[in-house]
């Protein structure tokens, strides 16, 4: 049974760009894996448990109109596990 990566490893989560959020709370209401919290006082929504995030996944990205979430590069991403992967191996 090959070693799995810890997700805490993984730096895959969104990041949000709050001169450009415009708190329609579209992202909150859409991820199911609780990653977003909601900040009532600055209406915007704010990571909260990002390795909640599904790795790979840009659901939320997607869905924001003003493209105010962003990800690491999806190459950044591959380097990532495959240095990762590396490391797991080699213990």
């Amino acid at each position: 049974m090959p070693a799995t990566i810890p997700r805490e490893k993984i730096p895959w989560f969104p990041a949000i760009d709050y001169g450009l959020c415009t708190g329609d709370q579209e992202c909150f209401n859409f991820c199911k894996n609780e990653v977003f919290t909601w900040d009532e006082e600055s209406n915007h929504p704010v990571v909260q448990n990002p390795y909640n995030c599904v790795v790979g996944c840009q659901a939320c990205l997607n869905i924001c109109s003003v493209q105010a979430i962003s990800f690491p590069s999806k190459e950044g991403l591959r380097e990532t596990l495959k240095r990762l992967r590396a490391e797991v191996s080699a213990r």
